[in-house]
């Protein structure tokens, strides 16, 4: 324990810094450092910045320039000079330091002095606006978050063009020091929630931040589930209608994709297209998704549970077809479905971690191949074949993919559970995972709301959609500081001339 203490003790001293002199002697070993003195008529400075994260030629047309004024003498003249918003002066190390490795050019009078100037010049530079690849949309809009917190910000403010648009930037990671910001709708969202996102994010013990996926993960109300606790999605569009709801979203830099909480778990069935249909139809879509859940997670193990231990339940016209296609079948239920499962999970990673082209390819063809393979081979039985191919096409249906994998996952335990107890197993292993959705909460708000605790006006959105203007109020678990969207009475108004107007 003395030598781990004294350890990082010695570790923390050789990266410890004390003044600007040793940052700037620190980063002299970087060769995209840039440190030199700057010679004007009357002004003589020193200049510092990075060279891969400015923009140089902003620098040698908007503010190098103004160095050779006449009217140059000081720092405070360089500050009025120079055609630039948020130029900082400052003695703070720390400001220095960020901005300085944010992209910012840093202006001395000398460089024993620690005033500074800092003055904005990042470069900017990234992947251009495209389509949404994991949440594809028939209907809307279409552009998708890239890795720029600024221009997702954008894409999300020009949807929400009021004062009351709010963020507040942060910086965690003690090296990284990324930048996160949340997101919110003053005088909708509730504080509380406000308060809590930013607590735990400031609270944060860590070395490096790289993408929103493991801030949900730090920050979430319990770090052992394997049910998702925040929405992350890469539609701004969703993003948005989320924070006119009340709810916060939160940006990594970095990261195309946006946090969402808190969220329910009727939520990541929902596909924001629906809200683009009629009512009954986006209903029927809603209904489809949850059956092919619950069908992905029990199907295997209700199979297992009949041919083990339940035969009377089989339909006397499908015992002899079942059991032709099991008698050259050589091993138990049991063995057969966690083969055939594995199977279908090695080829699903395949497709994922594959070059596009390829991966379908391989897709297409493996699942052909091995599937008619392993009947032909004795393997697994045609009929188990059916089963499983649909219930890997109802877990693929569900829109979010940390809970399309989290279902995935959850079909073993009901199969085990199956072949222990039998049906009786399945209703089992149920109970547990009911028993631990009821005690799960997002940002302390009950995870399967509104089944419970129920409440009859939050059900308008949830299994069933109702049409638009019938949902007048916010979801009542988000405790919106307003949790009125318009009045009702007037949204069920007809506006427009009458028909003896017309006739007129």
């Amino acid at each position: 324990m003395l030598i781990l203490f004294f350890r990082k003790k010695r570790t923390d001293h050789a990266i410890q810094i004390d003044s600007v002199t040793d940052l700037f002697k620190k980063l002299e070993k970087v060769p995209d450092f840039i440190h030199f003195e700057h010679k004007g008529k009357d002004f003589t400075c020193w200049i510092s910045f990075i060279q891969t994260l400015v923009d140089v030629e902003y620098l040698h047309r908007d503010v190098f320039p103004y160095l050779y004024s006449d009217q140059t003498h000081n720092l405070t003249e360089v500050q009025d000079q120079i055609p630039t918003e948020k130029v900082i002066r400052t003695k703070d190390l720390s400001l220095i330091q960020s901005r300085l490795l944010d992209g910012y050019t840093i202006i001395q009078e000398s460089e024993k002095k620690p005033d500074c100037l800092i003055i904005p010049s990042v470069k900017i530079k990234g992947r251009e606006i495209e389509k949404s690849e994991n949440e594809t949309s028939v209907l809307g809009p279409r552009e998708a978050f890239v890795e720029s917190a600024d221009l997702n910000i954008n894409l999300i403010r020009k949807r929400i063009p009021i004062p009351q648009f709010m963020f507040e930037d942060m910086r965690i990671g003690k090296i990284s020091k990324t930048r996160i910001c949340v997101i919110y709708i003053d005088g909708i969202a509730n504080k509380d929630n406000i308060q809590t996102v930013k607590q735990r994010i400031h609270d944060l013990e860590i070395t490096s931040m790289i993408d929103s996926t493991m801030l949900a993960l730090m920050i979430s109300d319990n770090n052992n589930s394997i049910f998702p606790q925040f929405i992350d999605t890469e539609r701004p569009d969703r993003v948005a209608g989320a924070l006119y709801e009340g709810k916060i979203a939160v940006i990594v830099d970095g990261s195309p994709n946006a946090l969402i909480l808190p969220a329910s778990i009727i939520e990541f069935f929902v596909a924001f297209d629906d809200y683009f249909l009629v009512w009954p139809i986006a209903t029927a879509y809603r209904l489809l998704r949850l059956f092919a859940v619950a069908f992905s997670v029990i199907s295997s193990s209700v199979y297992v549970a009949i041919l083990t231990y339940h035969y009377q339940l089989i339909p006397d016209n499908l015992i002899p077809s079942l059991f032709t296609s099991r008698t050259t079948i050589p091993y138990a239920p049991l063995s057969e479905v966690l083969v055939l499962e594995i199977m279908i999970e090695l080829l699903r990673e395949a497709v994922a971690r594959l070059p596009t082209k390829v991966g379908q390819t391989i897709g297409i063809v493996g699942g052909i191949v091995v599937g008619t393979a392993s009947v032909q081979a004795g393997i697994v039985s045609n009929f188990l074949l059916i089963i499983i191919a649909l219930s890997a096409l109802s877990a693929f249906i569900t829109p979010n993919y940390r809970m399309a994998a989290t279902i995935r996952f959850i079909r073993f335990p009901f199969i085990l559970s199956a072949q222990i107890l039998g049906l009786l197993g399945i209703s089992l292993c149920f109970l547990i995972f009911v028993n631990h959705l009821t005690r799960l909460t997002s940002l302390g708000r009950p995870y399967i709301e509104p089944i419970y605790p129920t409440r009859i006006s939050d059900l308008k959105d949830a299994f069933i959609r109702l049409p638009l203007n019938f949902q007048n109020m916010r979801p009542l678990f988000l405790r919106p500081s307003d949790s009125k969207r318009f009045n009702n009475q007037r949204a069920h108004e007809k506006v427009g001339p009458k028909h003896s107007e017309l006739d007129d």
